[in-house]
């Protein structure tokens, strides 16, 4: 295609520049350019004796998807480990050009490799990997023939971990743990290697420890350099009349000699003209150091801030940026391969974490502040998306991503013991506006400190913090999870040795680590942690080990405690920030029916993947202080289990979440609340809100309204034996005129309120109002009492239902009155799309009820990912307030039959 300069009037550079773009977008690839040939296809693995060999196969790789892709299946998290014993060998055999090429370097570039290997090209041993978040480059220039095969022998890392963890044992240089739980059924010393930690197995997930190719390989042409990653960081100046861009343009360089340059950055949206940055065309870059760094200002007026979700609109600047490197002052030869080229976006935002002394006068605040605008951060924890690497697809993180935009999450915590996501993943948080607190990997346990395991986690950290830290969505870097609190309350037994574990700690996290991720510390963003949970900034004066890392006075804190009443909010600390906390629940009926095999006994395979050391005891024991759970040797249930235990973790998660939201405003202070976990790896039993298929559990349900921006609590008080309503408004302005809020009184035994009072209330933008406390002796007066009612509460603006929410005064178990509701459903309407492979079809579901229906849960009996408008709701009139919607999305293959959407009712109102 010809491409010509763009014509007409120059007003302000504008036409000059688009005809700059388009001569580099749409003009094909010049000779000059460094050129990228990809090696992703036509793979062998064959296992170590060769009795095991698969071809013709595609990057990503893992031997789990090659060779047992059922490992989600049934018992097959044991019956295929023999996979992660064996030791396997990749293969490619591939063509090469070596008279086209014949100048320049090539460089053969594994962008992640899992996990152990060693690396032959021509078999010529090109070097050996140890590290799963690594990128390894080598110069193939003179190795490389018209016919290569390339080998990639990667032995167990089951094995491997052994023999490492047994080495340092021989030295009496132990490193805790040595194995999980026994219910965890996994593998030892994953803290042995640096690996995704999880693939070992979790309290949540399965050992999976597989090996491959887990992303792309290529062989890159280029003379001299070529951009690998761009840093960009924005602030505001003194007196805020621009923005400053500090860019640093991270280069890899393949020869041992200084070179120069000329890089230009295209910001097409920011600035009129191209950048061009020509110090380097006297001046020589060091190959030591290949970096481009300078300073680039916008006017403010010229550029739209970036808020998180909820706030207001996520507007991303593209940037684009060319290289031309070269040795010799002389410049650049015709055709050599000088000019490479990368892409960006970036958004314009100030974040700070505000850690001063706090309402309370004990402690210090933990509070994020975007934009001058002090924001409660509400979310999840993100856990990898596929317990196989290779695995984790666009589409899944796609919906994940979105289904927590959809949940009024503004923060999602990407856990320490899984990997470093994927470009793709950052991007999209960019544009839904979703903060990422990142941690790097390492979780729950102790780690070595040998030098070639140091080094090896400087390489990762340089490169993972260098691709991750322009992104707007990256708010705070943290080394660690767990291992400070792991270390001071001696949970893998640690004491004996407890000045060696304390000195090792601080020179893996302190010394390294975060001597790395301040390489690439930014003005917009905070300094990076050194634990979750913390005390923050206050645990430098102890030196990065708090004798308390769990202060409710400072940092953030983790909360779990089974043996007390979830649904009841007095329980619960009063930290600054909670970054994790939650509870258990089974995946639906149908998730379970669909990952296990026909003569599987449902209960078994339920308690084989109940990892929780303390079994499933902690999620019957709050199923049943509130709900009718059956006996076990009832036919139904393993139905009722699940569904109860669905509402169970909704309704404390809810308590506990409005409680953290309540607080607020008051001298506590609470200004974050991340429970655990949004996604799931496999079908089992698991904190998570959404399951392994994609389909929401209730908990994600209830989140849109616990989370949602404007929220109505009702939060009872044990001691005073009251209810405190509570009003909370995220929105930094808001209509406050004909707010009411109106407390509707029913009894089990009927539909419809028997009794209703309304007061006038107003809203506190982007803060809570503390609205009233009740005692419910007022409340439950004359024919109510705690047994036979409940209460609902509205907030309005005059007819509009804002929020709503419920109060159940007794255990549901023993209401009194409540009685089968006589549940019927019509199919009121059908529509169906077909776009592409993609059928969408929806169907609007009328529900009537004779009396008051508790948690309506609705559950489609078909392979597919769905999504209802609303789910686990209660129904106290004839016809719900609304219709239900059934969205139901699925991908067609030849194999799918035609959408048919079957309900299946697991409603709680066979309570007899």
């Amino acid at each position: 295609m010809k491409c010509r300069p763009g014509s007409g009037r120059h007003d302000g550079g504008v036409l000059l520049v688009i005809g700059l773009w388009c001569g580099f977008l749409f003009c094909g690839i010049h000779g000059d350019s460094v050129e990228v040939i990809e090696l992703g296809s036509k793979w062998s693995i064959t296992n170590q004796n060769g009795s095991l060999s698969i071809a013709n196969q595609s990057l990503p790789s893992g031997i789990y998807s090659a060779f047992g892709a059922q490992v989600l299946e049934s018992y097959n998290d044991i019956n295929l480990r023999w996979l992660a014993y064996d030791n396997w060998t990749y293969t490619n055999k591939f063509q090469f050009d070596i008279h086209h090429y014949q100048r320049g370097h090539i460089n053969l570039t594994f962008h992640g490799i899992d996990t152990i290997a060693e690396i032959r090209l021509n078999h010529q041993l090109l070097g050996r990997t140890d590290n799963m978040f690594v990128r390894y480059s080598y110069d193939v220039s003179s190795i490389l023939q018209q016919e290569n095969i390339l080998e990639v022998e990667i032995v167990s890392p089951v094995w491997t971990a052994l023999a490492k963890a047994q080495a340092l044992d021989a030295a009496q240089r132990s490193v805790p743990p040595a194995c999980p739980h026994e219910r965890y059924h996994g593998e030892c010393h994953m803290n042995m290697l640096r690996k995704m930690q999880s693939s070992f197995s979790w309290d949540w997930g399965l050992a999976a420890p597989s090996m491959g190719l887990w992303k792309n390989v290529q062989l890159e042409i280029y003379e001299v350099a070529v951009i690998r990653d761009i840093d960009v960081d924005i602030s505001r100046t003194a007196n805020g009349s621009h923005w400053n861009m500090h860019i640093r343009c991270y280069l890899d360089a393949v020869g041992r000699q200084n070179f120069y340059g000329t890089l230009i950055l295209y910001a097409v949206e920011l600035l009129d003209h191209p950048v061009v940055v020509d110090t380097y065309n006297s001046k020589p870059i060091s190959y030591l150091t290949p970096i481009i760094e300078f300073d680039q200002s916008v006017p403010t007026e010229k550029v739209a801030t970036w808020w998180p979700n909820g706030y207001g609109d996520q507007k991303l600047y593209p940037l684009h940026f060319t290289l031309k490197a070269w040795l010799g002052s002389k410049g650049p030869e015709v055709r050599s391969k000088t000019k490479s080229q990368k892409s960006l976006r970036v958004g314009f935002r100030t974040l700070e974490l505000l850690e001063v002394p706090a309402p309370d006068g004990l402690g210090n605040t933990f509070l994020f502040r975007v934009n001058g605008l002090e924001i409660f951060m509400k979310g999840s924890n993100y856990i990898p998306s596929h317990i196989l690497p290779e695995n984790q697809t666009n589409d899944r993180i796609e919906h994940l991503l979105k289904s927590a935009k959809e949940a009024h999450m503004n923060m999602l915590r990407v856990w320490g013991g899984g990997v470093y996501e994927s470009d793709y993943f950052y991007n999209l948080a960019d544009s839904l506006g979703l903060l990422i607190w990142q941690d790097m990997m390492f979780a729950c346990a102790m780690y070595p400190v040998g030098e070639e395991y140091l080094s090896s986690v400087r390489e990762e950290v340089r490169q993972n913090a260098k691709r991750l830290s322009h992104h707007p969505s990256i708010a705070i870097f943290v080394t660690n999870n767990e291992n400070e609190a792991a270390l001071v309350n001696d949970w893998y037994h640690t004491l004996y040795d407890e000045e060696r574990f304390k000195a090792e700690y601080r020179e893996l996290y302190v010394a390294n680590v975060i001597h790395e991720l301040k390489l690439v510390s930014h003005k917009s963003r905070p300094q990076p942690l050194v634990s979750s949970p913390s005390n923050g900034k206050a645990s430098a004066m102890d030196n990065y080990i708090s004798e308390n890392p769990q202060d409710d006075y400072y940092g953030d804190v983790h909360f779990y405690d089974y043996l007390k009443d979830g649904w009841d909010p007095g329980i619960y600390p009063t930290p600054r920030f909670a970054s994790e906390y939650g509870f258990q629940s089974f995946p639906s009926f149908y998730s379970w029916q669909r990952s296990k095999n026909d003569d599987d006994d449902l209960a078994a395979l339920m308690n084989h993947r109940q990892h929780h050391p303390l079994g499933s005891y902690p999620i019957k024991s709050l199923v049943e202080r509130h709900l009718p759970l059956p006996l076990p040797e009832a036919e139904n249930y393993a139905e009722a289990l699940i569904y109860f235990s669905q509402i169970s973790q909704a309704m404390a998660t809810k308590v506990e979440t409005e409680l953290y939201r309540s607080l607020r405003d008051t001298a506590h202070n609470t200004m974050g609340a991340l429970y655990w976990q949004l996604n799931d790896v496999w079908v089992a039993p698991s904190w998570s809100g959404i399951d392994f298929y994609g389909n929401w559990k209730l908990l994600h349900y209830w989140a849109r309204d616990f989370l949602a921006p404007i929220a109505i609590v009702a939060q009872y008080d044990k001691t005073e034996d009251s209810l405190n309503i509570i009003l909370i408004c995220d929105e930094p302005q808001v209509d406050t005129e004909g707010l009411t809020v109106v407390a509707n009184k029913y009894l089990w035994s009927q539909l419809l309120p028997r009794d209703s009072i309304n007061w006038t209330v107003t809203l506190r933008p982007n803060g809570v109002q503390y609205d009233k406390v009740i005692p419910i002796k007022d409340l439950l007066v004359e024919e109510f009492n705690t047994r036979n009612a409940f209460l609902e509460l509205q907030l309005r603006r005059r007819q509009e239902v804002l929020s709503r929410t419920y109060f159940f005064p007794s255990n549901i178990a023993a209401a009194v009155g409540l009685e089968d509701p006589g549940l019927e459903y019509d199919i009121a309407s059908k529509t169906c799309l077909t776009t592409g492979n993609v059928i969408r079809n929806s169907l609007s579901i009328s529900i009537q009820v004779k009396r008051p229906a508790v948690f309506v849960y609705l559950e489609l009996l078909k392979p597919y990912q769905y999504l209802f408008s609303e789910n686990g709701y209660m129904q106290t009139t004839p016809v719900p307030r609304g219709l239900s919607y059934l969205r139901c999305h699925l991908t067609v293959s030849t194999e799918s039959p035609p959408l048919h959407c079957v309900l299946f009712q697991n409603l709680a109102l066979c309570l007899d």
